[in-house]
């Protein structure tokens, strides 16, 4: 199946594949998606996860193969249906579903944020909702299913540590990322690195009406020195975000740090084409920390 569908740049829209297992519809963005193709058999990893069928090499690249029902808890994959083969968090991964019902364009603002009924901050693994004529379609949070799994693959906070002691700074940086946990996550590692003046909003919309405030307040420069946004978010994705900063004459002076588990090749390009001044993937929280330190030009 061809995954390659193309989006203009910041027109807060995204491509979903649906996919089932058994007679529930799950969705994952396109833009993590590499290529789907049949099952195939795998080779068993001694002492693994219970979630991890094995690996295999389709190609030249080793890939990990992730029971998506087991990891759901809805018991086990036989074998047969198909691989989902992922790209994100510099990660290479398989997940073994189904069937796949198709592809679909949707704007951000038609994705339902999941309520505390069906997420709380540390466990819930679908970070939105669609609701269609006859169904509902969760997509899934497939950063915190690998995470989950494999911890090391999550924020690599002990690079936080080995920065040593910092100096504390107040220069008020705004934060953009719908995950409550990694939201959490990132304004504890800034605030270790000494980034102590911190605003935390929970999609790119939220982040927008912030910045107005400040534009009408007068003071946005004492209460926005730069912005950390994710891309898939609710509302408005972190790529519209930063189309909207960037072309306003206002606010384009703000240093916009991309920083999620989809920064590969082509979101990059997409990224320096709306003006983000840095772009990093999700678990390069120090790396983090030193863009922001060059961009506010922290000694």
């Amino acid at each position: 199946m061809d995954t390659k569908i193309l989006l203009e740049n910041g027109t807060n829209e995204l491509e979903i594949l649906e996919f089932k297992l058994g007679d529930n519809s799950y969705g994952i963005n396109v833009a993590k998606i590499t290529e789907i193709i049949n099952y195939q058999p795998v080779t068993p990893v001694p002492n693994s996860h219970p979630s991890i069928e094995g690996i295999f090499m389709p190609r030249e690249t080793m890939i990990t193969a992730i029971d998506l029902r087991n990891a759901l808890q809805l018991g086990e994959s036989a074998p047969g249906g198909l691989f989902i083969i992922t790209n994100f968090n510099k990660l290479d991964v398989a997940f073994h579903v189904d069937k796949v019902v198709g592809i679909n364009r949707y704007s951000w603002q038609q994705i339902i944020k999941p309520d505390a009924t069906i997420n709380n901050d540390q466990e819930g693994i679908s970070t939105g909702i669609i609701k269609m004529s006859d169904r509902l379609v969760i997509i899934l949070d497939f950063e915190k299913i690998v995470t989950d799994i494999s911890p090391e693959t999550g924020l690599k906070l002990a690079e936080i540590d080995a920065l040593g002691t910092r100096e504390r700074s107040d220069l008020p940086i705004l934060i953009a990322e719908d995950s409550h946990l990694l939201n959490k996550l990132i304004s504890d590692a800034l605030t270790k690195a000494g980034y102590v003046n911190q605003k935390r909003t929970e999609d790119g919309l939220a982040a927008w009406n912030y910045i107005n405030e400040c534009l009408d307040g007068g003071n946005l420069n004492d209460k926005i020195a730069c912005v950390i946004t994710d891309i898939e978010m609710p509302q408005m994705d972190g790529h519209r975000l930063t189309k909207l900063i960037k072309s306003d004459d206002r606010t384009k002076h703000i240093p916009v740090v991309i920083f999620s588990s989809l920064v590969n090749e082509e979101m990059r390009r997409k990224g320096e084409q709306l003006g983000a001044n840095a772009q990093l993937s999700k678990p390069e929280i120090g790396k983090l920390v030193g863009e922001i330190d060059r961009l506010l030009k922290k000694e």
